[in-house]
This record gives structure tokens, sequence and C-alpha cells, in this order.
């Protein structure tokens, strides 16, 4: 072999040395960035499953995929963040149903009265292929890719100055709800009027009379400091709170295929951990309220509500969309 073919032979062997996994010369493969946000405080169970989500995630793709997550809507409010999504940035948000149903209209019933009551119906639903059809489009045609719905934030409650056993007793009642059709009309249909406000403004609003009450899970309570000027926990369970995590479609095709994996996979199992450890916190955190002075009422008539519920979906009529999902869970 002549001295100039040893030469080249030498160069192409340390290209392939350098290219090998490992190698020192190896060209770093691209790193992703996530920053992700979300409205509740940092001592909220959600905040704790999205750090070990992230810590999770980071550790299987070997720092190649970094997930940073903002609590108390650092980054901002939720329907501006959901904006900035739909145009690529790389930032990911906590949301709900009924706010994706600003975009595709069906998947609002997810958030619509007594559409679920147990963790076990929320895991049926992940295989309905109607709900399976809204998250294709939330991505093709909206640029929202869903993460996974794997986190159920427990069931909401009214929480009052006053107490409510029936739809009748929401009369009068201004009634703070995320602005979103879905959960405008429910707590219409229940019987309140609903006043569409910002999560970090419920608690001033409450002091300063804007709103005469809440509807919120028991675990927002304490961490939101509700109990001290609100007197009446009503236990309608009127929404299973079933959240979303959503990324931007374009930034989440740009991702290699084992970190979408990555993303999709641990993103499911911390929200199922997480949903669990909600349900076992909730009797002590009920608990603790009742101590601090907090009335539970119980005697709730469930039944009344849900009748008073079916109107929500008759409103935004989408009462063929919930058919359509309830059909696939009985499969």
């Amino acid at each position: 072999m002549t001295r100039s073919r040893i030469g080249v032979a030498a160069a192409l062997a340390a290209l392939v040395a350098a290219a090998a996994p490992g190698a020192p010369g190896a060209v770093a493969q691209e790193r992703f960035t996530l920053r992700f946000n979300h409205v509740l405080g940092p001592s909220e169970p959600y905040h704790q499953g999205f750090q070990t989500w992230a810590q999770r995630v980071r550790e299987r793709t070997n720092g190649g995929l970094t997930i940073q997550v903002f609590h108390s809507a650092q980054l901002g409010v939720e329907e501006d963040i959901i904006e900035q999504i739909r145009q690529g940035a790389n930032i990911g948000q906590n949301t709900d149903s009924a706010r994706l149903g600003n975009y595709v209209k069906g998947i609002a019933v997810m958030n619509g009265p007594y559409f679920a009551e147990t963790i076990e119906e929320v895991a049926k639903v992940a295989d309905s292929p109607t709900v399976k059809g809204w998250v294709d489009e939330l991505a093709t045609r909206h640029g929202l890719q869903v993460v996974c719905f794997d986190w159920v934030q427990g069931a909401r409650h009214f929480f009052t100055n006053k107490p409510v056993r029936r739809p009748e007793d929401l009369a009068g009642l201004r009634i703070r709800t995320p602005p979103a059709p879905i959960w405008q009309e429910s707590i219409r249909a229940l019987g309140a009027a609903p006043v569409a406000m910002a999560f970090g403004e419920m608690y001033p609003g409450l002091q300063q009379r804007a709103i005469d009450g809440v509807e919120l899970v028991w675990n927002n309570i304490p961490a939101g400091r509700f109990n001290e000027v609100l007197r009446y926990a009503n236990e309608t369970r009127h929404i299973l709170l079933i959240n979303f995590q959503v990324v931007s479609a374009r930034w989440f095709q740009r991702l290699p295929g084992d970190y979408q994996a990555a993303l999709v996979e641990e993103c499911r199992k911390a929200g199922q951990e997480t949903s669990r450890r909600i349900v076992e916190l909730e009797d002590k955190v009920r608990a603790d309220l009742k101590a601090k002075g907090m009335t539970v009422v119980s005697d709730v008539d469930i039944e009344a509500f849900k009748r008073a519920g079916a109107r929500a979906y008759e409103a935004l009529g989408i009462t063929d969309a919930l058919a359509a999902v309830r059909r696939d869970m009985r499969r």
C-alpha cells in the first residue's frame, strides 16, 4: 500500500472511530429542552409528579431530553401558553379537555359533569377510538400534541360560604370557573352563575366578594389557603378532573423516536402514580380541613346534580360525542 493510501485509510478509520457511540471524538447528539408550565403551587402533588416525570425522562435519555418544570404559572397563563405551543415553542402545559375543546369540540366531554367517576373509568378512555381520533386532530390540525392524559386530579366539589345539597342551593351564587365553554355551561347547568377567572386570582376574588365560591379538588384548598375565606365543602363530585399534558406537535416530531417514547411512557407512569397518591391524600386533607373549622356537606343529592349536569352537554351540542365515548368504554 502506498504512503498516500495508508494516509487515506488512517483518516477513514479515525472518522469511524469518532462516530462510534461513546467515542471521545463522537459528534454529540442534539439535546432538547422542554419548559413545562402548570398553574398549581409547589406543594401540590402534581408539581412533585411533574418533577418525577422530568427526572425519569432525563435519566432514560442520558440527559438528551430535559424537562424544566415551572409551577404557579411562572411562564404565563394557560391560554397564552397553549397558543405559544401551537406556534412550535418548546413549552409544555398541564391543561384539560375543556380548553382543548376550543380546538376540537368533542373532546370537551371529558371535563363535563359526571363523565367519569373513577380512575379505572378514565383508563378505559385511553383505548377509545373516538378519543384517539380527537387527539390526532389536535396534533395534525391545531399543532397540539397530547403526550398523555393519565393525570387525574380528583373529583371537583363546590366550596362556598353556605351549604349546598341540591342544584337549587347554588341559585344566585357566583362560582369561579376556568374560561372554557364546557366549564361555563357545566356550572350554569348545575345551578350557579359561572365567573371566568384565572387560578391565581381566586383568593383575592373571594376576599373582595367578586365571587361567592369556587369548584376545585380537595388538594387545591389547603395549597391555596381557600379554607381561610370559605366555610363549606359540598361534596358534589360533579367533575372528575382529567388533566392533559400537551406539547407542540412540531417540536415533538423533531424528537428522536426513543425520546418520544420516553416522554410519553414516563408521562403515563408518573401520571398514574400521582393520581393514586392524590386519592390517598384526599382523606387526610379532608380531615385536616374539618379540624380547622371547615364544614363538610356529604348528604348531597348526587342524582339531582347528575340530571342537572346533562344540560351542559345539550347546551354545547356534544351529546353525540358523549354517547360515542361511552359506547367505546363499554366495549
